[in-house]
């Protein structure tokens, strides 16, 4: 049997074409880049002066020179939790851990990281929150850390990360101490205090509800015997005998049988005999 053989001939510079289209692709594909949302880009340019500071490209579709890299980095507000060692006003070490929310400058994300470099949390943040944590909380004792000043901290590390910062291309938005842990000797300690404290204040709230109670009551007191010396004083032996003539007249009125004997009864006034 003859074997059939089929010869594939491609056109006059197929192969040529081909080779450019696959080139072709591959530079697209590495000229082309995506910015998610809240996301931001720089330009670092291979063969120029490395990070381009004067442009930050925003959210999308973007093309670059196949020969430079996009450096992506998000640029809306974000958050880091951390945990520090750090000793109080008496030299008492204490655990802080904290949120911090922080946002890179949209307009000047090149220029920090060609100063801090693409990790620029660890590079920068992360020494500016410690450094602050430290000098804080080293002003104030154990209870108050663990108390009453929760806020007031929170506000003062903030104001010291943000004088760190200043001019950094790096900003701090808030600061949250969201627990501080105490040695378990001191912390048993402190919470006996303050329970104490709240027993003693309530104690003092029931002292002096009682006083209250027993100054209201003698004024009251007083005031009916007042009124009493008042009403006596009043009642003349004349009063009386009138409004005891007009209580007989009142009852004569009555239906039930009675007998009254006018005059016969003590300073002048009627006896009711026989009421039923």
């Amino acid at each position: 049997m003859a074997n059939n053989q089929v010869d594939i001939k491609f056109p006059k510079g197929g192969v040529f074409f081909i080779m450019l289209a696959v080139v072709l692709i591959i530079l697209f594909s590495k000229s082309t880049v995506t910015i998610g949302p809240g996301e931001g880009g720089v330009i670092f340019e291979t063969l120029g002066d490395g990070i381009n500071t004067e442009k930050t490209y925003g959210e999308g579709f973007q093309i670059v020179a196949p020969w430079n890299r996009m450096i992506v980095r998000k640029v809306r507000q974000q958050a880091i939790s951390t945990e520090m060692n750090v000793l109080s006003v008496n030299g008492l070490e204490v655990k802080v851990n904290g949120t911090v929310w922080y946002e890179p400058e949209f307009s000047n994300l090149g220029k920090l990281i060609k100063t801090k470099g693409e990790d620029y949390e660890r590079e920068l943040l992360d020494p500016a929150v410690n450094a602050a944590a430290r000098s804080v909380v080293g002003r104030y004792t154990p209870e108050q850390l663990y108390s009453s000043k929760r806020d007031v901290i929170e506000q003062e590390i903030l104001d010291e990360i943000q004088i760190v910062l200043k001019d950094q291309f790096l900003a701090v938005k808030r600061v949250l101490v969201e627990d501080v842990k105490l040695p378990t000797t001191i912390r048993t300690a402190i919470e006996t205090k303050l329970k104490q404290e709240q027993e003693s204040l309530e104690y003092e709230f029931r002292l002096a509800k009682a006083l209250k109670e027993a100054e209201r009551q003698k004024i009251d007191a007083e005031g009916k015997a007042v009124a009493n010396k008042i009403l006596s004083a009043s009642l003349t032996d004349k009063i009386l005998q009138e409004k005891g003539i007009g209580a007989t007249l009142e009852l004569s009125k009555s239906p039930n049988s009675k007998v009254i004997v006018i005059g016969s009864g003590k300073d002048g006034l009627p006896i009711i005999l026989g009421n039923q």
